[in-house]
């Protein structure tokens, strides 16, 4: 907090000790000369960087991180995955123009993905505004859609309290991106902060809403009850309560998303591989911390025979504005989903045998489906089949990894084979399907969790978008282990369009040499044609101490045997 005795300062310095104040672990850009009072103010000045060793330890060892990268939608998924794995918003600045518009598709993503981040753009300067000045645009009206608040700060004095206050909001439920932009000239110019208003929240709000009554009643009553838990049971800390009501009431569990790997991979609860059944026999669904969207069957479930009324739903929510308005047969109870699941298992003094009965019916199903898939976990066959490199990296995948999918049909696989065996180890693209996240996922694992190994398992497709940005995990010495399933093609569309017109064109792609890519880039990596190898090449990968990409070639006729089109 800034008073009338302060030393004026360029804006740059309000925005960062505002990003400090907040918890902020490192800014993620690539360089513009909008947002150079940024850098000065992360470096400590001249005297900081000309007594610094090296350019690169002034960046990484000023009073704030400068992680820089090759493309501004990497800095944005960089800074979003710091959000998810540490509840703190992550930090990202871009440059004006074009640096805000390559930034659009990872900021909605964080949208859709109700990640906690805070991205600053910069702007042409005010006293030029409308004479087309470089990089002129308004990006405010781009941004508002996708963002809980996109505004642009004028006045160099309330820098300070803009920056805190879009902090404060993207952490607050619902999380998501906030977007300020700051006028080159408002930037650079020198002035005393003007304290702001500041919620300074210490405590954790828990208050629920809802009809809580009704929904007790009708937990009290199920003989069928299922659980989901999604990424905002992570995010809003109800972990322990998670585990509290599971245990209680006994209940089959499926993980959605950030929600995976609060049960542990072995707990009889755990049913994810059973969700067909579950979803189809219960007869009460909770839904804490995910969305009634496409994933799952938009919040209607009950059996597909007949014109019988879907399942009623317990549908716990962070926020008003995550209420299921589609789904009339939801009963919503909004405020702190920790606070609710507490609340609903105190109607349900021990586990009864009739729900005990159900949930042994799923573990067993789950595990039926579990050994059935062991021939194709184990296959040898050749071309190699894709989930062969799931049963290799199931037997390697620490407890407390941190496991990212990049991609459409092969990550499809990871959904299915792989359960992270601690929580807020599990980084997808969410909803809006953004491919391309995984570099900066990998690189903002990094700075959030220091001493993680992430792996980063890719399709071919998904590679094409971001491998460049290898350069940054190389120069940023991130050890990720990337494995990519080349089936020379777009499987997520190559399939379908061949069961709707029994062809499929613009579907094929060459069979790259990734490998050789990552190389080129300052990094290691090899080819894999032959099932046996992909166990070796993972345990190479996992000894260098950088970026290392395994690139495996699989058959290009084998579809992930999905159930949803998201339509």
């Amino acid at each position: 907090m800034t008073d009338s005795g302060s030393p004026a300062q360029h804006g740059g310095h309000h925005a960062i000790e505002a990003a400090l104040g907040q918890g902020a672990q490192a800014l993620f850009t690539l360089s513009g000369a909008h947002i150079f009072p940024l850098y000065d103010a992360a470096v400590g000045g001249v005297d900081a960087v000309k007594s610094a060793p090296d350019t690169r330890a002034a960046e990484m060892h000023g009073r704030l991180p400068l992680i820089d990268v090759r493309h501004e939608q990497t800095a944005v998924f960089a800074a979003e995955a710091v959000g998810k794995l540490s509840r703190i918003p992550g930090f990202a600045a871009v440059t004006a123009g074009p640096g805000v518009t390559n930034a659009i598709s990872a900021i909605t993503g964080a949208w859709m993905n109700g990640s906690p981040l805070v991205v600053i753009g910069g702007r042409a300067p005010n006293y030029r505004w409308g004479s087309g000045a470089l990089q002129e645009l308004d990006h405010v009206p781009l941004l508002a859609p996708v963002t809980k608040s996109a505004t642009t700060i004028h006045d160099p004095s309330l820098v300070e309290s803009g920056v805190r206050s879009a902090f404060e909001l993207a952490r607050s439920a619902h999380r998501g991106p906030v977007f300020v932009d700051i006028p080159m000239d408002v930037l650079f110019t020198p002035s005393v902060a003007t304290a702001g208003n500041s919620s300074d929240e210490t405590t954790k709000n828990r208050a629920i809403s809802g009809d809580i009554d009704r929904a007790a009643e009708l937990l009290a009553a199920a003989s069928r009850p299922v659980l989901v838990i999604g990424s905002d049971v992570w995010a809003g800390d109800a972990v322990d309560a998670a585990r509290r009501f599971v245990e209680a009431i006994g209940i089959p569990t499926i993980a959605n998303g950030m929600g995976r790997g609060i049960l542990s991979p072995d707990d009889p609860l755990l049913v994810t591989r059973a969700r067909s059944t579950a979803f189809s026999d219960a007869d009460l669904v909770i839904v804490a911390g995910a969305p009634l969207d496409f994933r799952l069957g938009y919040g209607t479930f009950g059996s597909k025979d007949g014109d019988g009324q879907p399942t009623t739903v317990l549908h716990l929510i962070d926020a008003p504005s995550h209420v299921a308005h589609h789904a009339a047969h939801a009963v919503p109870i909004i405020g702190d989903i920790g606070a609710a699941l507490d609340e609903l298992r105190t109607v349900v003094s021990a586990a009864r045998a009739d729900v005990e009965a159900w949930a042994r019916r799923l573990s067993e199903i789950a595990r039926e489906a579990w050994a059935a898939d062991e021939e194709i976990l184990t296959s040898d066959a050749s071309p190699i089949h894709p989930a062969r490199i799931y049963g290799e990296l199931r037997t390697r995948i620490a407890e407390d990894d941190v496991v990212i999918g990049d991609g459409g049909d092969f990550v499809s696989f990871a959904g299915r084979f792989i359960e992270p065996g601690s929580p807020g180890c599990w980084l997808d693209p969410g909803p809006f399907g953004c491919l391309g996240t995984g570099p900066g996922y990998a690189l903002g694992t990094h700075i959030a969790r220091p001493g993680s190994r992430p792996w980063l398992l890719m399709g071919d497709g998904a590679a094409g978008f971001s491998l460049m940005d290898v350069d940054s995990l190389v120069r940023h010495r991130v050890p990720v282990t990337m494995v990519v399933g080349n089936n020379s093609g777009w499987g997520l569309e190559r399939h379908p369009m061949r069961f709707l017109y029994g062809y499929d064109v613009i579907a094929d792609l060459p069979p790259v040499a990734y490998d050789d890519v990552v190389r080129a880039l300052g990094g290691a990596g090899e080819t894999v044609s032959e099932a046996g190898e992909i166990g070796p090449a993972l345990d190479r990968a996992r000894e260098h101490d950088g970026p290392y990409l395994v690139n495996v070639l699989t058959d290009p006729e084998i579809a992930y045997p999905r159930s949803t089109t998201g339509i």
